[in-house]
């Protein structure tokens, strides 16, 4: 079939069908490919595992990854696509007799392409021919080829697995379905039997210190009796009875003289349990003695507060005693001595605790003042005791800092940023850590459009000075509410900025008082006592400038009622800085009634809108919060891919300075609010809920979820939410079916460049799996709206009124490709508007669902 008769067959179509139906035909066509293209005649390639638990086939992921012999991947994923196989198979597995059978052996073809390339040319295009070869190889999956051996240790390792769970007398069997295309499956039959259950629980103890503490530690023993066994259990409740004996003052013993004796012969399916705790061994040059465990108590705490290699011939000169605590120093005490001892939870008298030994090396390296401190114990066998030292190697007390940048963007041509820091540890000799930077950045914006004003016509310079004290700053003792094993820490900052761009140009000032602290290792809590943030806008006649759709809609109108001929009000260049004046007049003359539109029509609710939004855009904004984030991760490092985050936080705003204002009876402004120093401060309450989950599935499959609600109220003072407070949708880390901002109010179909509302309601759900190397796929679906809620906004479309409301959440759907760089991922997806609220209801689902209608995000490691 020629090219043209194609052509014909496939005019009639719209583009969005081609697309669909060429993309289905590519997949039919790799999808034909042959899988056993580099499987001998006598192999099998294996393409699915199965286990049946009692006739029913396992799901559960973490059985099926015990069989030792996987199918390649994709082989059952990724609409049954082995992408890895296929491009193994496009590799050649003999290339160099192929190469020296069509080029090498032949003379000729020698002699004339290295007359047309050269021979150091034609050297390098036979090396890049096995290089490609090779990285087929390296990139693809060879063929999982059936093996009897490794079957047979799958089934052995089933068997040991169920044996773990309490199936002691289970059956593992399994059978091989091989066909003539070279293809085989394997199916795993488990017959469990009826399982063992604990019964008697007997303790053989043989320290006596110990045994007095068995009823105590016991209590709470993962091995309880009626229940089905679980080998796990019993190596889980070995580590609790070590970490209880270590913490105990037991400072020699270790998990090893813990061990279980099990009885299960003719017990009538029930294990009979021997908890079973040997003496101490000794071990010398020559001889192994046992001895009774004891119990140790501290005898003294060493703290050596400038330890490192230089000075380590040097003799200590200075020696200091603080609350029971010796602090040596080869010179002179850096520290006060309140703030070392403050970081040691190994006292003198103290029983000995492995527990007070890590939360010490956890402390003093939270502080960020020290190297790699360590903490060392020096036995006394003589009345069983131990002197604790401390060694501490201070970092430089001065470090500075320095990040030029250079960088473009959607407003402006080229820019040029350069940031300095200078930290300083130990300021005020407490630990304390001192932080001062700044920013300074110019750039040449996009639309300059007159030659004669300066190239850079955008520029920001800002500066910041952090203060961070490794404990709550208060009058109070609240040592008993947030105790220091938590690692409280006080900060507070104060900065300002003053940015000159193409849009409002603003100035602002900020400060913040807050705590923080850790409950335990996946818990932090974070309370701001104080935060305040002043914006003021410097250029708001630029208003329409900024927000151009905005002003479009204004001139559409003034055209459509004649309220100036022709051109209506667009802005004169000449009038610079006031050239959007007219529209400003021309809203005025609308809401006090001087043109020909009435109160009840679209037209002049339109321009009531840009109005309202018009003023809470450009106002100067006073906010004055509090506010409490609670979060628990329970990730345990970077490379853990099964485990949740919740965070929550709470902020209220404006209470105390609307407390002040009425106990001091100031007066209220024509809107009736309060002010301070001449801006009307914010008063809201808001509450956010984030959650995250991911399930590992195995072989580099993710399954990701997000679920997200907030909710700002405004009240007293304040009828709406500041635009920095307020909530937006869309983005590559949010519903990527729509760019930033460009999501919602509800339904409303607006053109407004920054949409943003007050309530906002979120959930994404993600599948990632590997392709090839060290790139990954995914599909996704991300859902959510922002609506306003019990604010000013009246606008239907807009506003969450009742359940009903909740149709006009969004729905978009899409794919992804990234790279692992291992230190972060680049990310890159494609989002397809699945269901569109802004549209008719009839028209809102898959209405722009094509690629040309397609949303391309460029992000940096994952969205959640």
């Amino acid at each position: 079939m020629n090219l043209q008769h194609l052509t014909s067959i496939v005019y009639p179509f719209n583009t969005s069908m081609y697309r669909n139906v060429l993309v289905l035909v590519c997949v039919f066509m790799l999808s034909s490919c042959n899988v056993v293209k580099r499987v001998k005649s006598d192999e099998h390639l294996i393409t699915i595992n199965t286990i049946l638990e009692d006739g029913d086939k396992v799901t559960d992921e973490r059985i099926n990854n015990i069989i030792a012999q996987r199918t390649n991947s994709g082989m059952r994923r990724f609409l049954g696509f082995p992408l890895k196989l296929h491009i193994y198979n496009l590799a050649r597995p003999n290339i160099d007799s192929i190469l020296y059978a069509n080029v090498l052996s032949d003379s000729s073809k020698v002699n004339r392409r290295t007359a047309l390339l050269s021979k150091k040319q034609f050297d390098k295009l036979m090396e890049s021919r096995r290089n490609f070869n090779s990285w087929l190889k390296r990139t693809g999956e060879a063929p999982v080829i059936y093996d009897e051996d490794k079957t047979i240790k799958t089934a052995s390792n089933l068997r040991k697995y169920y044996y773990s769970k309490g199936w002691f007398n289970n059956e593992i069997t399994y059978e091989v379905d091989k066909d003539s295309n070279k293809l085989a499956q394997v199916t795993y039959k488990v017959k469990k039997h009826k399982p063992y259950i604990l019964d008697s629980i007997t303790p053989y103890i043989s320290s006596p210190a110990i045994d007095s503490l068995y009823d105590k530690f016991s209590k709470n023993s993962l091995l309880k009796k009626g229940e089905q066994y679980d080998e796990q259990n019993y190596e889980t409740e070995r580590e609790r009875i070590n970490s209880y004996l270590r913490n105990a003052g037991f400072y020699h013993f270790g998990q090893d003289y813990i061990r279980f004796e099990m009885d299960t012969i003719n017990t009538n399916h029930k294990v009979h349990t021997d908890i079973i705790i040997a003496n101490r061994t000794i071990r010398g040059d020559d001889s192994t003695t046992t001895r009774p465990f004891k119990i140790y108590k501290i005898k003294e705490v060493n703290i050596f507060t400038d330890d490192n290699f230089n000075n380590r011939n040097k003799p200590i000169t200075d020696t200091t005693t603080y609350k029971d605590f010796n602090l040596y120093s080869k010179e002179k005490l850096r520290f006060r001595p309140k703030a070392l001892t403050d970081a040691v939870f190994i006292n003198k008298g103290d029983t000995f605790s492995a527990l007070a030994q890590s939360r010490t090396s956890r402390y003093l390296n939270d502080l960020q003042m020290f190297r790699y401190p360590n903490v060392d114990f020096i036995e006394n066998e003589e009345d069983t005791t131990l002197t604790a030292n401390i060694y501490l190697e201070p970092k430089k007390q001065y470090g500075l800092s320095f990040d030029p940048e250079i960088n473009t963007s959607n407003i402006q041509t080229i820019g040029f940023s350069f940031s300095a820091g200078l930290k300083i540890r130990n300021i005020f000799r407490g630990a304390e850590t001192l932080e001062i930077s700044g920013i300074a950045a110019i750039g040449a914006s996009k639309t300059r459009n007159d030659p004669e004003s300066a190239f850079f016509d955008i520029n920001e310079f800002g500066g910041n000075i952090r203060l961070t004290i490794p404990r709550l700053f208060s009058p109070f003792n609240t040592d008993k509410i947030i105790p220091k094993y938590m690692s409280p820490s006080t900060a507070m900052s104060i900065s300002a900025t003053s940015q000159q761009n193409i849009g409002l140009d603003k100035q602002s000032l900020s400060g913040i008082f807050s705590y923080n602290w850790f409950p335990s290792k996946t818990v932090t809590n974070t309370l701001e006592l104080f935060n305040v943030n002043f914006v003021k806008n410097l250029n708001t006649s630029n208003y329409f400038g900024v927000y151009q759709n905005s002003f479009s809609r204004l001139n559409s109108i003034a055209r459509d009622i004649n309220y100036i001929p022709n051109d209506a009000f667009l802005q004169d260049d000449e009038l610079g800085s006031n050239r959007y004046q007219p529209a400003d007049v021309f809203i005025d003359d609308v809401l006090v009634g001087n043109t020909s539109l009435s109160a009840s029509d679209d037209d002049y609710l339109t321009v009531n809108n840009i109005d309202e939004r018009k003023e809470r855009l450009t106002e100067n904004n006073l906010i004055f919060s509090t506010s409490f984030d609670y979060k628990i991760d329970k990730r345990n490092n970077i490379f853990d891919n099964d485990f949740s985050v919740f965070k929550w936080r709470l902020e209220l705003a404006g209470n105390l300075l609307s407390s002040i204002s009425n106990i001091a009876g100031l007066t209220k402004n024509d809107d009736g609010n309060y002010e301070v120093f001449g801006v009307a401060f914010s008063q809201y309450v808001k509450a956010e809920i984030d959650y995250v989950k991911y399930v590992d599935l195995g072989r580099k499959n993710v399954f990701a979820l997000r679920s997200y609600v907030g909710v700002a109220i405004p009240y007293g003072n304040s009828n709406s939410i500041p635009f920095a407070e307020s909530f937006f949708a869309g983005g590559p880390n949010d519903n990527r079916a729509w760019t930033a901002y460009n999501l919602g109010p509800g339904s409303s179909k607006t053109t407004n460049e920054f949409n943003e509302a007050n309530f906002k309601l979120h959930l994404s759900a993600e599948q990632r799996f590997s392709l090839f190397g060290a790139f990954q796929g995914a599909i996704f679906a991300d859902a959510g709206n922002i609506w306003n809620v019990l604010d000013n906004v009246e606008e239907d479309a807009a506003t969450l009124t009742s359940f009903d409301s909740l149709r006009d959440i969004a729905l978009g759907s899409g794919f992804g490709l990234r790279y692992d760089f291992d230190f972060f991922v680049l990310r890159f997806d494609v989002g397809f508007k699945t269901y569109d609220p802004s549209q008719v209801q009839s028209k809102r689902w898959f209405r722009d669902y094509n690629f040309s209608n397609a949303v391309y995000n460029i992000g940096i490691n994952y969205p959640f």
